[in-house]
């Protein structure tokens, strides 16, 4: 028959043959098998070392009582050893609790025995290495931007954490060729741990992504490569925009940037995480159809993970193409005559880490002659191209997204050989509570 421990019967707990001793009111004990201990804390907090397994023996006992009903106000710790296989730090936190410890063998270690007198471990937290580590408070930031591993050595619990944060944005894509629309940003997926809180996107999922003891692989995208146009007279290869590259953490996948269309070749897909804008139209192409923009948040996730790219509605001169779509916005149209806009849409901001950081804005639409580079955008988007003097132009080129930022890049102007911007390389960052 097995004795159930508990408060009315710990006067019978010689008869697991245990040695009890004097009370406890150290904050520090090094326990031996086969005793009891009455620890007192009502002063303060105790930390208990006991035997490592390479001194155990299947069977060892130790036990624990609360001898002042305090350990809710200053708790028992166990210090780090081996507890059912993983390598934990329990707390007991409840007052008149009674535990009992078994040693199993090397592999399981240590095990409790009584739990029906104890409600609970009290908080254990998360515990991981990988990335750049920064600290926040009682929160750790890990950040990622290249390829690499996130390792989780501890797995925590629900009264410390046992799920993280997270901000996962894909590259962004590049601007579009010879007046070509902008590069839709990067795709934004960010999500709320347990017991964490912190200004984020708009869009943020309410709950974090849960990570059990293992190895994480990352994957940050890379941003899509710049596209050259067509240069009829002198023979120049045209190197097509592309779209940016995914960004991946466990069960999340953000969508690389859609590539800015264009007049100077081939461009591939200008659909994902956030669409590209469409480039300046020649000849005209009547209001409100106008040239067709790229889809965001291409494959569908929700919450959304961007926003479609503008329509360019112009053919005229001085005019601009239209702007990619950002994480905060669709990408802006054209809007001509006289309009010369084609901004990319803005991006969004978060506080997780920290700090307020703008992410994942779209490119900017290229000019035909004259027309005006399109304004900055928060979030890293590269602003479109103009070509204000001969024989290039002095802003000829897209500017690139803004790299760990996920931007979209800027679109070329009308110039036969001009390039685009590339899109800027994505990011991801992991956040959790840890003590």
């Amino acid at each position: 028959m097995t004795t159930k421990i508990t408060e009315q019967n710990v006067s019978n707990l010689a008869n697991l043959g245990v040695q009890w001793q004097a009370v406890v009111t150290a904050s520090t004990l090094n326990a031996s098998a086969g005793k009891g201990y009455f620890i007192n804390t009502t002063s303060n907090a105790c930390t208990v070392t006991i035997p490592a397994a390479a001194s155990s023996t299947a069977g060892d006992t130790i036990i624990m009582k609360d001898y002042a009903r305090k350990w809710g106000t200053n708790a028992v710790t166990l210090a780090s050893n081996t507890f059912d296989g993983s390598t934990t730090t329990p707390s007991f936190s409840t007052e008149g609790q009674t535990v009992t410890l078994v040693f199993m063998d090397a592999t399981k270690g240590w095990s409790i025995i009584n739990e029906d007198t104890t409600t609970g471990l009290g908080p254990q937290f998360v515990a991981a290495t990988g990335g750049t580590v920064a600290t926040s408070g009682n929160f750790k930031i890990h950040t990622f931007t290249g390829d690499s591993n996130f390792v989780v050595s501890n797995a925590g619990n629900t009264a410390g954490s046992n799920t993280v944060s997270y901000l996962v944005i894909a590259g962004g894509g590049s601007g579009g060729t010879k007046r070509g629309g902008g590069g839709g940003a990067g795709g934004l997926r960010e999500g709320l741990g347990l017991n964490d809180s912190y200004t984020g996107t708009p869009g943020r999922a309410p709950t974090g992504v849960p990570v059990p003891a293992a190895t994480y692989p990352i994957t940050v995208g890379g941003g899509g490569a710049a596209g050259v146009g067509a240069n009829p007279i002198c023979a120049t290869a045209t190197t097509a925009a592309s779209k940016g590259s995914n960004s991946v953490f466990s069960t999340i996948t953000s969508t690389g940037g859609g590539r800015g269309k264009g007049t100077g070749g081939a461009d591939g897909d200008s659909n994902g995480g956030s669409g590209g804008g469409g480039f300046l139209g020649s000849p005209a192409i009547p209001s409100p159809t106008g040239v067709p923009a790229g889809t965001g948040n291409t494959p569908p996730v929700s919450p959304s993970q961007g926003n479609n790219g503008g329509l360019s509605q112009s053919p005229y001169s001085p005019g601009q193409a239209a702007g990619g779509g950002g994480a905060g916005g669709v990408g802006l149209n054209s809007n001509d005559p006289g309009g010369l806009d084609g901004r990319g849409g803005p991006g969004a901001t978060t506080h997780i880490t920290g700090s307020p950081v703008v992410y994942a804005g779209g490119g900017g639409g290229g000019a035909r002659p004259c027309g005006p580079q399109t304004a900055t955008v928060p979030g890293g988007g590269g602003r479109g191209a103009n070509n204000s003097s001969a024989p290039w132009g002095n802003n000829a080129y897209g500017e690139a997204g803004t790299a760990n930022l996920g931007g979209g890049g800027g679109g070329s102007s009308d110039q036969n050989s001009a390039q685009s911007g590339a899109g800027g390389k994505g990011v991801v960052i992991i956040r959790y509570k840890f003590q």
